[in-house]
C-alpha cells in the first residue's frame, strides 16, 4: 500500500500505543512496589511519599521526555508530508521506520542497551530529515 495517510495513522497509533505503554511501565512499578513520590498517592495507599521517583520510573521518565523531543516533530512533519504530496513511496518506509526506532529507542533505554539507544534515536532522526527533505523537494 502506497496511501501516505494510511501509513501515517498507523504510525500516530502505534506511537500512541508505545507512549501509553511507557506510562503503564511506570505505574506497574509505582503499584507493584507500593512507592508513590507525590503526597496524594501515597496518601491513597496509605504510605508516606517518596523522597524520590523509583529507579525504573525515572528511567521510564527520561525516555517519555524524549519521545516528547521526538514525537511531536514527527507527527507535524508528517501532516505536512502528506499535505504537500510528498514521495508516497517512501511514505511507509519513513514512518514505520520511525516508528520502529521510537520503540527501540525506549527498550534499549529502558533496558540500559549503548550503543543502541543512540543508534535508535539516530534512525529516527535520519527519517525525519529525510522527510523535510522531501517535503521541501516536492515544495520547490
Amino acid at each position: 500500500m502506497e496511501d501516505p495517510v494510511f501509513w501515517y495513522a498507523v504510525a500516530s497509533v502505534l506511537l500512541y500505543v508505545k507512549m501509553f505503554a511507557t506510562s503503564m511501565y511506570q505505574g506497574f512499578h509505582r503499584i507493584t512496589k507500593m512507592t508513590f513520590k507525590t503526597p496524594e498517592d501515597a496518601a491513597l495507599a496509605g504510605k508516606a511519599p517518596a523522597q524520590e521517583e523509583l529507579p525504573q520510573v525515572q528511567k521510564a521518565g527520561k525516555a517519555w521526555s524524549n519521545d516528547l523531543e521526538n514525537i511531536p516533530i514527527f507527527l507535524a512533519l508528517g501532516v505536512a508530508y502528506v499535505l504537500v504530496g510528498a514521495s508516497s513511496g517512501l511514505a511507509g518506509w519513513l514512518f514505520m521506520t520511525f516508528t520502529v526506532a521510537r520503540y527501540c529507542h525506549t527498550i534499549f533505554y529502558l533496558a540500559e542497551l549503548q550503543p543502541w539507544r543512540t543508534i535508535a534515536y539516530g534512525v529516527g532522526t535520519l527519517c525525519m530529515i529525510a522527510m523535510c527533505v522531501l517535503i521541501l523537494f516536492t515544495l520547490f
